[in-house]
């Protein structure tokens, strides 16, 4: 009978103890009750910046934890995506990468990580379209006629870039492809060094984003023949795609994807996910970046894989092709 006492009172402190820890145990569970670091792997004050502390801001309103951005730039954000995919996978560091995720696989067989083992896309958040511009003196006034031009004078027409692998040099090359016409390629080291030479009529042409574009356009500086998106610029709906000024199959975006280190939890991530397209079609977020011709996208992650691994397939097919190469 003592022995029964006993195991009763051992069994009674058992259950108080477990269900004591249940609530305990739901409050370790919830996801976030901490704050969120989002990896940002270019320097403070960048598009890329502005896009992740606008969108990681509205996330933390959401989702009531603080939503750090930690700047670790360098290596064409090689730096930044190692920290993310050396990361544990639990939700609390995330990245805000952009379209050299997809390109520094090819251009660069060192990197420290493997793109799609080591890194998960959450979502596709957004693009920015490029302009094709061309210097006043050029005489044509649409793609088609700049194609006409290049093929008369092969080897003759220059196109600018702020480096090799940029979204310009993408463009150029797709250009060059599609058009099967003989442009030049001219790197630059960044983007400012190359419109000014482009402004100044040291070479013929460019892909431009549409923010620095236009106001050049709409001064008379530069002319612009087509935004390289499938859609119209909300922008610049006057300038038709690349695909309707007839190149079928012309993309070249400048585009944004919230990623996180491979192997995180489900639901976790669709806690994520629904939160960043929550942010994205918050009106205060789509006023602060609308003007700067930033185009809202949104999805679910397998969208945003499937995106991305196609986006890695086009790039490795154009740079096999042309034999094109990074700095």
């Amino acid at each position: 009978m003592k022995r029964f006492v006993q195991g009763a009172a051992v069994l009674s402190v058992a259950v108080g103890l477990s269900l004591a820890a249940a609530p305990a145990a739901a409050q370790a569970q919830k996801y976030p009750s901490r704050p969120i670091k989002l990896i940002v792997p270019v320097p403070p004050g960048s598009g890329t910046d502005l896009i992740a502390r606008t969108v990681g801001g509205k996330m933390s309103e959401h989702m009531g934890v603080p939503v750090v951005v930690e700047n670790r730039g360098g290596a064409s954000a090689a730096i930044g995506t190692d920290a993310l995919a050396k990361s544990p996978a639990d939700g609390y560091t995330i990245m805000m990468g952009y379209t050299v995720h997809a390109t520094n696989p090819i251009f660069n067989s060192k990197l420290p990580y493997d793109t799609l083992r080591d890194t998960a896309p959450i979502a596709y958040v957004c693009y920015i379209p490029l302009v094709l511009d061309v210097h006043p003196s050029v005489p044509v006034n649409s793609v088609q006629e700049l194609i006409a031009l290049a093929k008369s004078q092969p080897g003759k027409i220059a196109y600018a870039s702020g480096g090799a692998g940029a979204g310009a040099h993408l463009s150029g090359e797709l250009f060059r492809i599609l058009t099967r016409t003989d442009v030049v390629h001219i790197p630059y080291k960044g983007n400012a060094p190359a419109v000014a030479d482009l402004l100044g009529g040291q070479v013929h042409m460019m892909f431009d984003i549409v923010t620095t574009s236009l106001p050049l356009i709409r001064a008379g500086k530069l002319k612009g023949l087509a935004v390289t998106s499938t859609r119209r610029s909300s922008l610049a709906p006057e300038l038709p795609t690349m695909i309707e000024a007839g190149l079928p199959g012309f993309e070249v975006v400048g585009w944004y994807m919230l990623l996180a280190p491979a192997g995180m939890p489900k639901d976790v991530m669709t806690v994520l996910n629904a939160e960043v397209n929550r942010a994205i079609k918050d009106p205060e977020v789509g006023a602060k970046l609308g003007s700067q011709g930033v185009e809202w996208v949104g999805g679910t992650p397998e969208q945003a894989d499937s995106f991305l691994r196609a986006e890695m397939a086009r790039w490795g097919k154009i740079a096999k092709e042309t034999g094109m190469k990074a700095d």
